[in-house]
């Protein structure tokens, strides 16, 4: 183990040395950061999954950080032209930008315009000219004239090109400018002529300046979109003379004939090589900033989505609209399996109508439905109200489900192997009833970036986004748990210590000898070791299998200790986990030991508390208001409650049931002043906006969370009665507000934009 990562990465991350290097052995060791977050708390101090996944990435950082040097240090020393000072800075140095301005100089370098002058003979004249003590330079600039040089002012210039790469190469200069940069350079844009039309969706960008380390990362995406698809040219600099301010104080000395040659080259060196050099370090630079917040916002989005309310085991009948196709309906009993299919034409005026609703009612009685789910997508509204409107002889709920990626799914060869026998549109349609029953377990099988809850993600570096995506569906898979006995292999993958391979093992398994009644069978599954199973035994339930503790989130190895427990009190495990006044009894401090401490025996009893408790909230009905389709039926003024859709750094979308998704501005999330829009909304929170402008032309449509900031839902499940005394939401919009009123909303709107 590194002595000095463990140094670095305690120091980076403000914890104990001890828990830098406990949790680099344990993962070294093979275990995955679920595993380690919740099973491991005494080791690592109790550091969560983001903070020990950081520490994987800065030891992988710190060990690339290491090879370059150790690369660096071997070139240079073969050159023969390694000094204790040399080395005794890059050993010292852990940032890839100093390490390789170090190693400028004695880079092999392409031809360039100074070793060009160097091969004519010009190094000795340069070296001269740059010590600033020559007064006559052109004077002596006559002894290098040669068939290679035929003019003073050609073997001066040849001297300059010299200097220039000299004063390039200068490891203290470009760490001085490397500040400069980071403090005062700003980003500018500019249209490209003739290109003002074309590119009018990137009008904010045509003259745009600001500072480049306040700029937001959206904006830096918009920019860099902008370039690529040829409507924009951006720069990054500081103000030039600061820059050349600088360089004549560390390099012009004198005030000769000499020092006007240095001066010269000093501005040669900047504008051709240094100033390039740092604009495309720091264009990178800002890019990789804005790549990290882009993918942190998708990131986040993904685990809200991932970890949305499920339905649960109930039986549900899936709608994909359609309006000349029809729609497709499928019938999925209690564990998402395909009972029926059809297609329907609720939206026809004629008997298509009846028979939609006939064949509806039907399949609910006969398949024991107890809910039904419409796609939002074309059409998702009017098929929503028909559905709505029909008499099934008993309650049944009608959610809007978010469709966004269920085509991708349906044309996937993860849909082809389930479904083989049927063609895209009925995957499409047992996706959105998945959907609703768990989305967790259906949502795994989609690409995330396809899902539709970022921004950018194309543009953003893609090998960093899916290794971040990767890491929030393994952490929402293992923190709510997994049923071993009905997971798919694409669920079973994502859990701790498994991967595909194994989640395949298992699945071949289950088909062969039947269900799992209890978490050691898992040693039967072929290839799946010890490392394995204590990896992923936690994260996999078994219901009504032979040991309760099975179906509960605690480790197989700390069942001896509960039984101890429950023996002490007089009791079987089982009543352990029933009765809460035997819990009660039980002192945690007296179960301490070497291998088990104060930590994990908490999360034991709170385990045992509400064993294989759900995480997630009980979903709750939405409705959106009455008479609102498209964007033409939406008023300035109205009041409407929406679903929040994306969340982005400058804001919300949220749908209002118009296929148009509405933004509402970070200035009008909250009445309170924030700086992330998670502090006040999070993804398929039910909301209140009011309608601040409507642009058709432009698909715009403004919105504003202010004085509205009650959730505008109605609750059906438990975990909502802190909400039992607000009112729910009309579903009626409000009269338009007065024009006046909405002047004022839409000028401070406005400022808030500029």
């Amino acid at each position: 183990m590194n002595t000095k990562h463990i140094a670095l990465i305690s120091a980076e991350l403000n914890i104990a040395a001890r828990q830098a290097e406990n949790t680099m052995n344990l993962l070294a060791e093979g275990s995955t950061v679920p595993f380690i977050s919740r099973y491991r708390k005494e080791v690592t101090g109790s550091l969560d999954e983001v903070q020990i996944g950081r520490i994987e990435d800065l030891q992988k950082r710190y060990k690339e950080v290491d090879e370059r040097r150790a690369y660096i240090i071997k070139t240079i020393t073969e050159q023969n032209k390694m000094t204790d000072e040399l080395l005794e800075k890059l050993e010292q140095s852990w940032v890839i930008a100093e390490l390789e301005d170090l190693y400028l100089p004695y880079k092999t370098k392409r031809k360039t315009r100074a070793t060009v002058a160097i091969e004519k003979g010009l190094e000795p004249l340069a070296k001269l000219i740059f010590e600033q003590s020559e007064n006559a330079p052109q004077t002596v600039a006559e002894q290098y004239l040669s068939e290679q040089v035929a003019s003073t002012e050609e073997a001066l210039k040849g001297a300059r090109d010299i200097m220039a790469e000299w004063i390039n190469e200068n490891a203290e200069l470009r760490d001085k400018m490397r500040k400069l940069f980071t403090h005062t350079s700003k980003l500018t844009s500019k249209v490209i002529e003739g290109k003002e039309e074309e590119g009018n969706k990137y009008k904010d960008y045509f003259d745009f300046n600001e500072e480049l380390h306040t700029i937001p990362s959206h904006r830096v995406m918009a920019i860099l979109r902008g370039e690529a698809e040829g409507f924009l040219y951006g720069t990054i600099n500081p103000e030039e003379e600061d820059a050349m301010d600088i360089m004549h104080k560390q390099f012009v000395t004198g005030n000769n004939a000499s020092s006007e040659q240095v001066t010269k080259a000093v501005a040669d060196a900047y504008k051709r090589l240094l100033r390039p050099s740092l604009e495309n370090e720091f264009r990178a630079v800002a890019k990789e900033r804005a790549d990290a917040e882009a993918i942190d916002v998708f990131a986040e989005n993904l685990r809200q989505l991932l970890l949305a309310a499920p339905l649960g085991p109930k039986g549900v009948i899936a709608v994909d609209p359609g309006y000349r196709t029809g729609c497709k309906v499928v019938a999925l009993d209690d564990q998402g399996n395909m009972l029926d299919n059809d297609v329907i034409y609720p939206l026809e005026k004629n008997y298509k109508r009846d028979d939609a609703e006939a064949l509806l009612r039907k399949w609910a009685q006969k398949y024991n439905t107890e809910a039904i789910a419409v796609g939002n997508g074309t059409a998702g509204r009017e098929t929503e109200e028909f559905v709505k409107k029909i008499d099934f002889g008993k309650k049944i709920n009608v959610f809007m489900v978010n469709e966004s990626g269920a085509s991708v799914y349906s044309a996937s060869e993860v849909a082809r192997e389930e479904f083989p026998e049927y063609d895209v549109t009925v995957r499409g349609a047992i996706s959105i009833g998945r959907r609703l029953i768990d989305p967790l377990a259906e949502l795994v099988k989609i690409d995330p970036k396809a899902i539709g809850v970022g921004q950018y993600q194309h543009d953003v570096n893609q090998s960093n986004l899916k290794q971040s995506l990767d890491r929030v569906v393994v952490s929402c898979v293992n923190n709510v748990g997994v049923n071993l006995n009905t997971a798919s292999k694409h669920l079973l993958a994502y859990v701790s210590g498994l991967g595909p391979s194994l989640a395949e093992n298992i699945v071949k398994y289950r088909k062969e000898n039947g269900a799992f009644s209890n978490r050691m069978q898992l040693k039967k599954v072929t290839r799946l070791g010890e490392k394995a199973f204590e990896q992923c035994a936690g994260f996999l339930r078994i219901e009504n299998g032979d040991n309760p503790l099975d179906n509960s989130a605690v480790h197989p190895e700390r069942y001896k200790l509960i039984e101890t427990m429950a023996s002490r009190q007089g009791s079987t495990v089982q009543d352990l986990m029933a009765k809460e006044d035997l819990r009660k009894k039980i002192n945690p401090k007296e179960y301490v030991s070497e291998e088990v401490g104060l930590l994990t025996l908490e999360d034991i009893l709170k385990e045992l508390d509400k064993p294989s408790r759900d995480p997630r909230d009980e979903i709750a009905i939405f409705e959106y208001a009455e008479g609102i389709r498209t964007m033409e039926d939406l008023k300035v003024g109205m009041t409407l409650p929406g679903v929040v859709t994306n969340i982005t750094n400058f804001g919300a979308f949220v749908d209002v049931g118009v296929k148009q998704d509405g933004l509402v501005h970070i200035s009008h999330l909250s009445n309170k002043f924030i700086t992330n829009p998670n502090e006040a909304v999070k993804l398929n929170q039910k909301v209140t906006v009011t309608v601040l402008e409507v642009d058709p032309s432009r698909k715009r449509i403004s919105l504003s969370m202010k004085d509205n900031e009650a959730p505008a839902t109605h609750s059906s499940g438990p975990r909502r009665e802190n909400n039992s005394n607000k009112k729910p939401s009309s579903s009626k919009p409000a009269a338009p507000a007065p024009i006046n009123d909405f002047q004022a909303k839409l000028n401070e709107l406005r400022k808030k934009f500029n």
